[in-house]
Parts: C-alpha cells; structure tokens; sequence
C-alpha cells in the first residue's frame, strides 16, 4: 500500500486517543453501577441485556474514522490489470538493393509506404517495433504501444552496405525475446549454425536460391529462447541475401519459438541495374527466398503493393493475456468503507440506546 500524502497519517494518532478514553468512559460507568449495586439499586434491564454488544457501535465509529483519516492520505495499491497484446517487428531491409528504382520512386521508399499503411491499420494492443538490416542489423524502435516513434523509426532509415537476412531475423527474435539470440558457429559451417549429421536431405541451401520444398539442411544450436505465439515478424526486403547466417536456419529457429514471419517482397521481378561505389550492380527481387523465409517459420509472402492484405497480418497472431501491474488510487473506496462504516454505527447506536453518540 503506498500513499499520495503519508504525512497525514499523522492524524492516526487520533484513534488510540479515542479507543483510551473510551476505555476510561467504560470504566468509570462499571464503576459507577457498582456503586449504586451497593446502595440498593438495580441495573436496568435492558442495559443488562445487552452485554458485551454495546461496544459494537463504537467499533464501527472507530472503523470508520480510521478508513476516513487514511482516505485523505489517498492510498494506492498495485493491481494486475489483465489485457490481450501482441507484438509485431518490422524487420526492414536497408542494403543497397533497396535503392533500385524498379518501383518508384525506389524500393525503399515502397516499403517505407506499405510499413506506413500497415502501422496505421493495427489495434491499439499491438506492439510495434522497428528492426534495420543490412549487412549487419540494429533495433532503431523497441517494442511499444505508441505509434509516433514508430513511425518516426521507419521515416530515418536509408539504405546503405550488404545483405544478411539471418542477421535481421536474429535481431528481430532477440527484440521479441529480450535478449540477443546467437548461433554457436561449427568448425564445418560458417554460418553458424550447426549441421545436423541425421538430416536425411543433403541439398544444401545457398543464399539467393532456397530449395523451399525442403527443410533447411543443418538445424540451429539449440538455445531456448522461449515461446512468443503472441508475436510475429514483417520482413520487408527485396530478398537478395549476400551474408550469413543462413536465413532459412533462422526461420526454422523462429518457428520452433512461435514467431511467424511474413516476408513482403519489394521490388519487381526484372532486373535492376543500381551504383554502388562506381561499380554497376544487378539485382532483382528473390521471390523465392522469401517464400522459403515464410514456409520454414509457418508464416506468409506478400507482395509490397497488397497493402491490404498486409493490414489482416495481425488477426492471424494469437494474442495472449498477460497481466500488467498498475498503480491505483483507492481513495473512494476508503471513503466509501467510511461512510458505511459509520451509517451502521450510528443506526445501531440509535436502535439500542435511543442515542448517536
């Protein structure tokens, strides 16, 4: 229990004051019909019969005079509200690639467009968070209700470097998880991921061209990282990966966590010629990476310009209840306990002594 203004609980001091004199005020009236005992004279009856009830009134004053004196130090208790939430990530793609102009004015610009519509179409129970990658990955927005810094996370990005979408989807679980998950990397396999010597399917997955109707080759270092089935992630690249780790390893480690991925492909599927550094560069948009992407975690492929479907993306997560600690001032009931608590002293003090006080 905490208070608003402590200090005047001071006035406390008020109540074993009365609960004294009280006691005194009891005594001296036993003492007083003890004397009149001695002289002759009988109790009345009806005082006699009521015995030890005749402190019931004065219990529910002092009651109500305790809640009353702690209402106006406006208490506060802490009290789990229970809400249904998700969280969403939107894992954004800003490697060079993302310059090419095949969708106007760029690739970037698109997926910034289709990240804005999809942000203004989710319930207000939905985290949103912001993830850049390139050839490295960082969290630019954590996690939050509030739609403003979100928006403001996905306005600053830029693209620039290469291409590791293991990278981001790494980052992206390790936002959802509160923690950062890594792979433990093997002698045998720089991606970090460990392979799996019982796999029966040997095809290997190289970057830029999945066999998505198998499961990736090797299997992640097994970490538990926890069990997210209120969250997913939204990949919005252009699906050329140039780095690892292993992209597809790292959807089947999101899907053994819960979390779905839904790849939004940006770009066309001609090629794009784009400079980077004096040097002329081809790229065009991997459909077939991100379909994988979105198999191995049990989510879905969408294309950048299905802005509606995009905005149905969260009806698919499924939102957990989760309890949230809040402070709340009870003063009114306090004083609502007061107020009952006198009313029935007083009723009562009227029905047996014919008097309030």
């Amino acid at each position: 229990m905490h208070f608003v203004w402590p200090q005047l609980l001071a006035l406390l001091m008020v109540v074993p004051a009365l609960l004294l004199m009280y006691a005194r005020l009891m005594k001296r009236r036993a003492n007083r019909l003890a004397e009149l005992a001695a002289k002759g004279f009988s109790p009345n009856a009806a005082a006699m019969k009521l015995g030890k009830r005749r402190h019931i009134p004065f219990t529910f004053f002092l009651f109500g005079l305790t809640m009353l004196i702690g209402s106006f130090a406006r208490p506060q208790t802490t009290v789990s509200t229970p809400k249904r939430e998700g969280t969403i990530i939107l894992a954004f793609d800003v490697s060079n690639s993302m310059r090419a102009d095949d969708l106007k004015p760029s690739r970037m610009e698109a997926a910034k467009v289709a990240a804005r519509a999809f942000i203004a179409k989710q319930p207000s129970n939905i985290k949103l968070g912001v993830v850049a990658l390139s050839d490295g990955s960082l969290i630019t927005q954590q996690p939050t209700f509030d739609r403003e810094p979100v928006l403001n996370a996905v306005n600053r990005l830029t693209a620039q470097g290469a291409t590791s979408l293991g990278r981001g989807l790494l980052t992206a679980l390790g936002s959802i998880a509160g923690k950062p998950i890594k792979f433990s990397p093997s002698s045998d396999d720089p991606s970090g991921v460990t392979p799996d010597t019982t796999a029966s399917d040997t095809t290997q997955a190289t970057p830029g061209r999945p066999n998505i109707d198998a499961a990736p080759p090797g299997s992640v270092d097994s970490v538990d990282i926890g069990y997210f089935g209120s969250a997913a992630i939204v990949l919005l690249s252009d699906g050329e990966n140039t780095a690892t780790p292993d992209p597809l390893e790292v959807a089947k480690l999101s899907s053994t966590a819960g979390v779905k991925i839904y790849a939004v492909g940006v770009g066309s599927g001609d090629e794009t010629v784009i400079d980077v550094d004096g040097f002329k560069v081809a790229t065009a948009l991997d459909e077939e990476m991100l379909q994988g992407i979105a198999k191995f975690s049990d989510g879905a492929y969408f294309r950048a310009d299905d802005a509606d479907t995009l905005s149905k993306i969260y009806s698919s997560i499924k939102l957990e209840w989760k309890s949230t600690p809040q402070r709340t001032e009870v003063t009114a009931l306090a004083a609502a306990l007061s107020a009952i608590a006198l009313t029935v002293g007083s009723l009562l003090s009227l029905l047996w002594f014919g008097r309030l006080v």
